[in-house]
């Protein structure tokens, strides 16, 4: 069974690669990814990596109402953990 450290590495990844496409795609022009894809990777666990790549590709910054919905995702994840850590921890 992963890790919930391993997990989150590896949803980390998925959401600073979709952060990437999403930068490429706003350069281009092309079709973006929508943002409630973006939170939903976050919200599972992938934030510290949309962290990351936001201020790596300089992504979804400045928009607001992105930024509040980002913070809303990384403190519902957190508070998620702290409640199912107990029981994860009872498993090992």
């Amino acid at each position: 069974m992963p890790t919930l450290i391993t997990l989150y590495g590896l949803l980390s990844i998925v959401s600073a690669a979709t952060y990437a496409r999403d930068k490429r795609a706003a350069f281009r022009g092309a079709r973006r990814t929508p943002e409630a894809t973006l939170h939903l990777i976050d919200l599972a666990g992938g934030w510290p990596g949309g962290l990351l790549a936001q201020q790596l590709f300089r992504h979804k910054t400045r928009k607001v109402s992105f930024q509040i919905g980002f913070w809303l995702t990384v403190v519902t994840n957190l508070a998620a953990a702290a409640y199912l850590a107990p029981a994860l921890l009872a498993q090992h």
